[in-house]
């Protein structure tokens, strides 16, 4: 197992492990830095194990546990505060940060289920959990969760497509967070989470893809336009129709109120003839009942027939503007013939 460590950080870019026997890099402290990655406790990179000399009384900072093998052997686990140790028996073996921490898995090449290539990196977030496992369950357990972790992402990043990877990130952080969590049980470790920060594909599928998304923002565009153009032309129907509908209304009203002021103008014609027409037959009955009572006085009846006879003479001059005719009467004191006579010859004129 150490001996394919060796030849996989070798094949990682670190030719000067490639050469150290296996027997010798067993009894070398591991630096997470050297191995491909990690985040020391000051910025700086962190080896593991990490040991403290004893001073006899010992200061355990918060955050942290050491602990102590006594002659060789698991002795206690001292939390934050001090601690007394007898020196050149008791050695402080591990120091165990139990904070969380994040460990960057750099860009690694992966094939899809559909063959395309695809660099992927990420970022991991574990937190010790059991000391006792983390120093004993295995040689360097940051390192053995990272090369866990790329694996398993590389086994995910397998069993999807390209598509499904670009957007559906949560299920591949959800499966590599799984598998790793299966595997740092043994080393004391709780894998919070996994986050993939980015996938480059292939540079010939990467120009596709750009082409792709080039022609579905064209294909958008014209989408929207057309439902532009559509709702223009939907509102502008709904507007005529409006318009229209307005205009009806406006036109039937009109009527309404123009028949209206007809009707109005008919009744009050009708009721001002019948007025007059009344108010004649008053005058009429009037002057015929005066005429009347006139005719009974003396020289009455002389009276009547000057004025029969001036009606006469003023006929016989409508006549003749009326009709060609000539009105000769043998009798003219013959009120009668007269008025007889005048009739046909205006029925003769009206003939011709």
């Amino acid at each position: 197992m150490l001996s394919r460590n060796v030849s996989m950080v070798a094949r990682r870019g670190l030719p000067a492990l490639q050469n150290i026997p296996a027997q010798s890099l067993a009894k070398r402290k591991y630096t997470l830095d050297s191995l491909g990655g990690g985040s020391g406790r000051m910025g700086g990179s962190e080896e593991w194990p990490i040991t403290k000399m004893n001073t006899i009384l010992n200061i355990v900072p918060q955050g942290e546990i050491h602990v102590v093998e006594r002659l060789g052997k698991l002795h206690s686990m001292e939390q934050s505060g001090w601690f007394i140790a007898i020196p050149f028996i008791d050695n402080i073996s591990y120091i165990i940060d139990m904070r969380e921490r994040s460990i960057e898995i750099p860009a690694q090449s992966a094939i899809t289920r559909d063959n395309v290539s695809v660099d992927v990196s990420g970022n991991l977030y574990v937190q010790f959990k059991d000391p006792e496992r983390a120093c004993y369950g295995a040689r360097a357990p940051l390192y053995a969760v990272r090369i866990n972790a790329q694996s398993a992402m590389r086994a995910a990043i397998g069993e999807m497509e390209l598509d499904e990877i670009l957007h559906n990130r949560a299920t591949i952080n959800s499966m590599v967070k799984g598998s790793v969590q299966e595997a740092a049980e043994a080393w004391g470790l709780e894998v919070k989470r996994y986050e993939i920060t980015e996938v480059l594909p292939d540079r010939h599928i990467a120009e596709a893809m750009d082409k792709q998304a080039a022609a579905e923002r064209h294909r958008r565009e014209k989408v929207l336009e057309a439902e532009g153009e559509k709702q223009k032309a939907t509102l502008e129907s709904e507007g005529m129709k409006i318009k229209l509908q307005n205009e009806s209304e406006g036109m039937l009203i009109k009527v309404q109120n123009e028949a209206e002021a007809e009707k109005t103008k008919l009744l009050l014609e009708a009721e001002g003839n019948s007025k007059a027409i009344v108010l004649k037959a008053q005058a009429q009955a009037e002057a015929i009942k005066l005429i009347a009572d006139r005719l009974q006085d003396a020289g009455g009846e002389d009276a009547a027939r000057l004025k029969l006879a001036g009606d006469y003479a003023e006929m016989y001059g409508e006549m003749g503007k009326a009709s060609n005719t000539m009105l000769f009467q043998q009798n003219p004191g013959d009120v009668n013939a007269l008025i007889a006579q005048a009739a046909a010859a205006l029925g003769a004129g009206k003939g011709k």
